[in-house]
C-alpha cells in the first residue's frame, strides 16, 4: 500500500499526448522503453489484437514529411507507476493514483499509409553488430585517421604514373591529387593562427632576405604547420624542394596546397618503400639546380645523398637535423671523420626538448590512441619504454587519466626520475604478460622483439612514439603462421595460430603523427627553431662552424621562446644593473650557459 500512496504523490503531470517519431528502418518504435511511464511491447505476431490502440498517420499541411505519428488513444497518466505483474506471468502493469491496476497498452506494428513495407522487427544482434562496425569504421577512416581528412583509397592509381599540374602550368611535384588545394589552404590557414613566431619572422624580413640564394631540400613530415614554416623560408628568400620523411604522415591537402603555390613537393600519404626513396630522390636530383642547405627529420635524407650524390656536399653549407635518429647518424658520421659540412642538432636545443618532446608527446599520445582504438585509459596498464623527454611526456599523460604505468630505462638518471615521479621502473619481460599498452619511445632498434611479442596478452595495443619503425620488430610479424587483418586506417589486428592478436598502430612508426595530429603552437616553436639554424648556417662566416655537430647557440633557443610569450600576454621582469652585476650576465642574455639543457 505504501507503493501505491508514493505512486499517488509523485504524480504531477498529466500525459497528454505522446509526441511521435519519425521512423526508419534503423529506428522501430517498437522498442522496449524502461522510463518515463511509456511501455512499448516486443512484437510477439504480425497479426494486431482487436483490442490493441491503433495509430494513425497523420499529415499536416506544410509538414516535410508525412512520417510523424501521433496515437488516437490517450496514454495513462503520468501518476502510474510502472511495474511488473508476476500474475500476469511478467506483464507490465500501471499502478494509478487510486491505487487499481491498469494494462499497459500494447502497441501494433506500424505500417505507413503509403509503404507496404513493415518496420515491426528488431534488428538481430548481428545485424546490429555489423551496422555499427560498419558506421564505426567510416567514420574513423574519413575524418579520423593519419592526420588528413582524405582517405589513399579514393584513387588507386599511384600518384608516380600521374601527369598533374597546377594553374599556373607547373608540373615539378608529384601529390595524390591537386584538385584538394583549396582545401589544404584553409588548413595552412588556421595553423598560421597559432605559429605567431614564424609570422613575426615574416613581417620582420619583409625588407631583408636573410636567406636569399639558399636552395634548401627538406625531408621532414608535410603537415599544415610545415607547409607555414616551407612559406616562411620562402618568403625570406629560400627556394625549397620538399619530401615526406614518414609515409603515412602526409597531409595530401597540404601538399596540394604547397604544390598551386609552386612548391616542388613529393609525398603522399600511403607511400610504399619504394615510393619514399624515389620522391627524396625526385627532390634532390634535379638538372640545372643544387641544394646547399638542407632541412633533415630522421637523417634519411642525408643519408640518401651521402650514399648517391656524395658530390653534392661541396656546395652544401650546413645541416640542419631535428629527431634523436638524425642526430645519432650525424654524431656516428663525425666520429668517423665522413661528416663533410657542419650540422646543426636542433633535436638537444632547449626549446625542442622541453616544449615539443615533452608538451607534444603529453597531448598527442591520448590523441593517436583514441583515434584509432577508443580504449579507456583508467586502469590500464601501459608500459613505456624510455623516459626522455618524450616518454615524460606520455607517462605524465597516461598517468593523469588513470593508467597504471610501468617504465623502462637503460640510463640510471632517467630512471631514478621516472622513480622519483612515482612510476615502477621494470625490465620488459617482467610485464610483457599483462599489459595492455606498450609503447616505445627511445629511438633505438629492436626494443618489443618477436619474443616479447609472442607473449604479450590478447588484445594488447603496441604502439611507437619514437621517429623510427625500428623500435618494434614489425618485419618479424609479416611470417606465413601469423594472419594480419586491417581493422582500419594505421590499425591492423596481427592474429596468432591460437586466435590470440595485438592491435599493431601505423605499422610501428610514429604514432602522432601517423594517427593523428600534433598541436600546432608546439611546432612553431619547433619550426622556428629550424628556421634559426637554417639562417645561422647559411649566413655563417667561413672557419666559425667546422665538419661538426654543433648545438644553436642559447641566445637563439631564448629568442624564439621570447616570440611566443605575448601570445600569453605574459610580461617579463627585467634584472636591474645590479641584479646582472651580481649574477655576472648580460641583462638582455642568455640566461643559461650552452651546456645548459
Amino acid at each position: 500500500m505504501s507503493v501505491q500512496v508514493l505512486a499517488a504523490e509523485m504524480a504531477e503531470v498529466e500525459l497528454k499526448d505522446v509526441p511521435s517519431k519519425e521512423l526508419t528502418p534503423e529506428s522501430p518504435l517498437t522498442t522496449k522503453a524502461d522510463d518515463k511511464g511509456i511501455v512499448e511491447s516486443e512484437p510477439k505476431a504480425a497479426v494486431p489484437s482487436a483490442t490493441t490502440p491503433t495509430m494513425e498517420p497523420i499529415v499536416k499541411t506544410g509538414d516535410p514529411s508525412p512520417g510523424f505519428l501521433t496515437p488516437n488513444t490517450k496514454m495513462p497518466q503520468a501518476s502510474a507507476m510502472k511495474r511488473t505483474d508476476p500474475q500476469q506471468n511478467g506483464g507490465e502493469a500501471f499502478v494509478n493514483r487510486d491505487g487499481t491496476v491498469a494494462e499497459a497498452p500494447r502497441l501494433k506494428k506500424i505500417q505507413f499509409a503509403d509503404q507496404k513495407q513493415e518496420f515491426n522487427k528488431r534488428p538481430t544482434k548481428i545485424g546490429r553488430r555489423s551496422l555499427s562496425r560498419s558506421i564505426s569504421q567510416s567514420s574513423t577512416d574519413s575524418y579520423g585517421s593519419a592526420a588528413s581528412y582524405t582517405d589513399s583509397s579514393d584513387d588507386e592509381t599511384s600518384p608516380r604514373d600521374k601527369q598533374q599540374k597546377n594553374s599556373k602550368g607547373n608540373g615539378d611535384f608529384c601529390i595524390k591529387n591537386i584538385k584538394q588545394a583549396d582545401f589544404g589552404r584553409r588548413e595552412i590557414e588556421i595553423a598560421e593562427q597559432e605559429m605567431p613566431a614564424l609570422m613575426a619572422l615574416r613581417k620582420r624580413a619583409q625588407g631583408e632576405k636573410p636567406l636569399a640564394g639558399a636552395k634548401v631540400v627538406g625531408c621532414t613530415h608535410i603537415t599544415a604547420q610545415t607547409a607555414v614554416l616551407m612559406e616562411t623560408l620562402s618568403a625570406l628568400g629560400a627556394q625549397c624542394r620538399w619530401a615526406a620523411c614518414n609515409i603515412y604522415s602526409t597531409q595530401n591537402e597540404v601538399a596540394a596546397a604547397l604544390a598551386e603555390g609552386g612548391f616542388s613537393v613529393f609525398a603522399w600519404k600511403g607511400e610504399s618503400e619504394d615510393d619514399f626513396w624515389w620522391c627524396i630522390d625526385r627532390c634532390v636530383n634535379l638538372e640545372g639546380w643544387q641544394p646547399n642547405m638542407i632541412l633533415d627529420d630522421g637523417g634519411d635524407l642525408t643519408h640518401w645523398i651521402y650514399k648517391k650524390y656524395p658530390n653534392m656536399f661541396k656546395k652544401i653549407k650546413g645541416i640542419v637535423e631535428e629527431s634523436v635518429t638524425g642526430v645519432h647518424r650525424l654524431y656516428q658520421l663525425s666520429k668517423a671523420g665522413k661528416l663533410c659540412v657542419p650540422a646543426m642538432n636542433v633535436n638537444d636545443s632547449v626549446t625542442k626538448q622541453k616544449f615539443d618532446n615533452l608538451y607534444c608527446c603529453r597531448e598527442s599520445i591520448l590523441d593517436g590512441l583514441k583515434r584509432t582504438t577508443d580504449v579507456m585509459f583508467g586502469g590500464k596498464q601501459v608500459v613505456v619504454c624510455g623516459y626522455g623527454e618524450v616518454g615524460k611526456g606520455c607517462c605524465a599523460a597516461l598517468k593523469a587519466m588513470g593508467s597504471i604505468v610501468y617504465v623502462t630505462e637503460i640510463d640510471p638518471i632517467c630512471a631514478l626520475q621516472a622513480c622519483m615521479d612515482g612510476f615502477r621502473l621494470v625490465k620488459l619481460n617482467e610485464v610483457i604478460r599483462q599489459v595492455d599498452i606498450v609503447i616505445t619511445c627511445t629511438g633505438n632498434k629492436n626494443v618489443v622483439v618477436r619474443e616479447y611479442l609472442d607473449r604479450m596478452k590478447n588484445g594488447c595495443i603496441v604502439c611507437n612514439m619514437g621517429h623510427s619503425n625500428t623500435e618494434i620488430d614489425v618485419a618479424s610479424l609479416r611470417t606465413p603462421e601469423l594472419t594480419w587483418e586491417r581493422v582500419r586506417s594505421q590499425v591492423d589486428h596481427v592474429i596468432w595460430p591460437d586466435g590470440k592478436r595485438i592491435v599493431l598502430l601505423a605499422e610501428g612508426r610514429l604514432l602522432n603523427l601517423s594517427c593523428s595530429t600534433v598541436p600546432t603552437f608546439v611546432l612553431s616553436i619547433t619550426a622556428t627553431t629550424q628556421a634559426l639554424a637554417l639562417i645561422e648556417l647559411y649566413n655563417a662566416p667561413e672557419g666559425r662552424y667546422k665538419q661538426d655537430v654543433y648545438l644553436l647557440p642559447k641566445k637563439m633557443d631564448e629568442y624564439v621562446a621570447s616570440l611566443h610569450l605575448p601570445t600569453f600576454d605574459a610580461h617579463l621582469t627585467e634584472l636591474s644593473d645590479e641584479q646582472a652585476k651580481y649574477l655576472g650576465l648580460n641583462k638582455n642574455g642568455p640566461f643559461k650557459p650552452n651546456y645548459y639543457r
